[in-house]
């Protein structure tokens, strides 16, 4: 028997996502992901969560829209269909001969959400079941703005008090990314570390993009920070001034004449921000051997939206060069830039929310999902380890 699975998801706007992949059964008409194999379709290979990586917009959607959680408290829901027969890629799918729905929740029971409006603090907070004192974490997206909770919630789901923290965008932070001042991250570490379910004595901070960039700021100047996991940042601060005090770091800025556009239509960025290691430019560089605490720095070595993985060796050399080895790299070959927890769906190419045209991150879909599920489980072991 030759079947066919095909997953089927919407967003919340109602956009359809599916995937498929071709399949033998065995006599009995049976098969397990775990360990069969696909032989065709999105993927090739065991991949028992394949279908859901490989979810990408159906043939009639908007191309280049990322499927990503927009709340926690309500699962994604999954349509599972096994059709009869391989169909090509153009072709309708066979007979339905068996469906299901599968729910993928992204908050575990008993995990609370506290929404935010502690001084000028914004955000929300999700605490793990239990009395605690559970490690404290900091979580921070790029430069889409907003808040983005699924990853705090997840983190949660696995112990630890995760506070998702917007930094523009959203409510009455500024509308865009014009500058910041550290004083706003420093007031969001205080709150964690003195919160009555946070562990202490320090704080760990996990960002991607911009993100990262900030996460290398906050353990750079702010003690409270005693690890950050810096997933496919600069080292040297971007865009945006940075103020801490009487201090500026300036801001690497982006060429747009140095953006390519392809055929198709999708830019790629990867050569237009300012290089720095221009001596020019050694003012944005983000002094991170006078941090205190641990690195973990994650990239993927086909990331196409910037140069991570030369930001990632500059970083380190940074550090070895004032004698210091507190820091890990995982990088991952093939894997592109927004390297998201386990099977959350692989996007090459994904509209930019501030520009409006899509982009280029770059990464193969095998190879960035095994990323995502490796980086996923050493992440939490570095956290615990520096946060106990």
């Amino acid at each position: 028997i030759r079947p066919e699975r095909v997953a089927v998801a919407a967003d919340e706007r109602g956009c359809l996502f599916q995937s498929c992949a071709h399949y033998r059964a065995d006599g009995r008409g049976e098969l397990h992901l775990g360990t069969d194999a696909s032989h065709g379709g999105d993927y090739t290979g065991v991949e028992p969560m394949g279908l859901f990586w490989s979810l990408a917009p159906a043939g009639m959607e908007r191309p280049y829209q990322r499927l990503l959680p927009r709340s926690t408290g309500t699962p994604m829901r999954v349509e599972m269909l096994v059709h009869q027969g391989h169909s090509r890629p153009d072709a309708l799918p066979g007979p339905v001969m068996a469906k299901a729905e599968v729910e993928r929740w992204f908050t575990a029971p008993g995990v609370r959400r506290i929404r935010l409006k502690e001084g000028g603090v914004r955000g929300s907070l999700f605490l793990p079941p239990g009395d605690g004192p559970f490690p404290g974490v900091i979580d921070m997206y790029g430069d889409e703005g907003g808040l983005v909770e699924f990853r705090s919630s997840l983190l949660a789901t696995r112990g630890f008090a995760a506070l998702s923290l917007p930094y523009f965008d959203f409510e009455d932070l500024p509308k865009v990314m014009k500058e910041f001042k550290l004083e706003y991250f420093e007031e969001a570490a205080r709150f964690l570390q003195r919160h009555p379910k946070v562990k202490g004595p320090g704080v760990g901070v996990i960002g991607t993009g911009k993100g990262a960039e900030l996460a290398l700021s906050m353990i750079t100047f702010l003690p409270e920070v005693v690890a950050a996991v810096c997933i496919s940042g600069c080292s040297s601060n971007t865009v945006a001034d940075l103020h801490y005090g009487e201090m500026t770091l300036p801001g690497l800025r982006f060429d747009m004449n140095k953006v390519s556009v392809s055929d198709t239509g999708v830019f790629d960025t990867f050569e237009a921000l300012d290089d720095p290691m221009n001596p020019a430019n050694s003012p944005c560089t983000i002094p991170i051997e006078k941090a205190e605490g641990h690195f973990l720095l994650v990239v993927g070595e086909d990331d196409r939206m910037w140069k991570s993985s030369l930001y990632a060796d500059l970083a380190i050399g940074r550090l070895r060069q004032h004698g210091k080895e507190n820091f890990e790299l995982l990088s991952y070959p093939g894997a592109g830039h927004r390297i998201d927890p386990p099977s959350t769906p692989f996007c090459q190419v994904a509209v930019d929310r501030v520009l409006g045209v899509p982009v280029l991150g770059g990464g193969e879909s095998k190879a960035h999902a095994h990323a995502q599920e490796h980086s996923w489980g050493k992440i939490q072991e570095f956290l615990r380890l520096h946060l106990g």
